[in-house]
């Protein structure tokens, strides 16, 4: 089913939780709502799941206009971060009792609702645990029975508030990997919060990117990172280096740096700041005179495969950071207090006044 949302509007009191919010969904497609905690991404969330009305604004489901349907005709699954799971139910209860508690008419029979339950409890691979009491299992067995449980009515839409939010670094990255896994053998329309970057990059089709009430950018995980659109989506989404300084017929003049950016070559001396990520930096020898920014080496985090390299520029003692690959490192094999040049590879500038 696909969902979209039109010039949705929520404020709490004087706060503006989501100021004018249209987006779409496709059919299918697993989004992941991304953004800082109060940027107002479950709010949208419970909107469109119907727990919580718009000041103004509709919600739409393949089409049809639900903005004042109740929850539960709006077929939706709806998976909360603390799992929600019935304590003085068994696993295989907490799993029947959305089948459990529809109107008789709609009601599967005992034997249909013991063979879905079972099937989801396969599903989830924790079969083995139908008889067990929620007490007794993980946080990450936890959640699943919460999927399960939400997937037992067949859903049209499965939402997910912060899913794996209260589950360890290991846990988390294990079962959002499942998630992945799971969403594409069923193609449930699937949106889900978060506020990990990482998360919603490796796990989602398409990310939507939120802050302060308002969309920032929507894109495939690959759009949102390699083309930001805003200031806020680049510094959200990973670390960054940031030149601030006056941009003048296409240079970002940034302290002793200067850096070209050729989009601005018509700007006469305005205010703007430039964005290289670590791994768009290149660290090379020091030779007096080269192009390059100045900067001494303050510490070095050589583990694995790539090597993270602190940097303190000479010029306004700025903070740099860059990430190299071990082997160019060990090749330069520079010491803390070295002095050394940086030169960015790629850098995008934003004018002040859009940043």
């Amino acid at each position: 089913m696909s969902i979209e949302v039109r010039n949705i509007n929520k404020r709490f009191g004087e706060f503006v939780a989501l100021d004018d919010v249209s987006l779409n969904f496709p059919q299918g497609a697993l989004t992941a709502l991304l953004g800082p905690s109060g940027c107002g991404k479950t709010t949208l969330l419970r909107i469109i799941a119907g727990l919580a009305q718009a000041d103004s604004g509709q919600v739409l489901l393949d089409g049809n206009d639900a903005s004042h349907q109740h929850v539960r005709q709006r077929q939706v699954g709806f998976v909360f971060q603390h799992y929600a799971l019935f304590r003085h139910m068994s696993v295989f209860d907490n799993i029947a009792f959305g089948l459990r508690i529809k109107p008789r008419n709609q009601r599967p029979s005992a034997t249909e609702i013991r063979d879905r339950v079972h099937h989801l409890l396969k599903l989830v691979q924790l079969d083995w645990l139908a008889d067990q009491s929620p007490s007794n299992l993980s946080g990450g067995q936890r959640q699943r029975i919460a999927l399960a449980r939400a997937l037992a009515v067949e859903p049209r839409v499965l939402l997910l508030d912060e899913p794996f939010g209260a589950l360890d670094a290991k846990v988390r990255k294990d079962l959002r990997r499942w998630l992945r896994r799971l969403h594409d053998e069923l193609h449930v329309t699937s949106i889900f919060v978060t506020h990990d970057q990482e998360e919603a990059l490796e796990v989602a089709d398409q990310v939507v990117v939120i802050n302060k009430g308002r969309v920032e950018q929507t894109g495939s995980p690959t759009e949102v990172y390699e083309n930001p659109a805003t200031p806020f989506v680049y510094g959200f989404l990973g670390d960054v280096n940031l030149f601030t300084g006056r941009v003048n017929q296409g240079v970002l003049h940034a302290g002793g740096a200067t850096l070209e950016a050729p989009q601005f070559s018509d700007v006469n001396d305005l205010p703007g700041v430039g964005y290289v990520r670590p791994h768009e930096i290149d660290v090379l020898p020091y030779r007096p005179g080269a192009e390059g920014i100045v900067a001494r080496l303050l510490h070095v985090t050589a583990i694995g495969p790539l090597a993270q390299l602190e940097f303190q520029r000479e010029d306004d003692d700025h903070l740099l950071h860059a990430l190299v690959p071990a082997d160019v490192y060990r090749k330069l094999a520079p010491r803390p207090g070295d002095r050394l040049l940086l030169a960015p590879r790629r850098l995008d500038v934003f004018l002040e006044q859009a940043a």
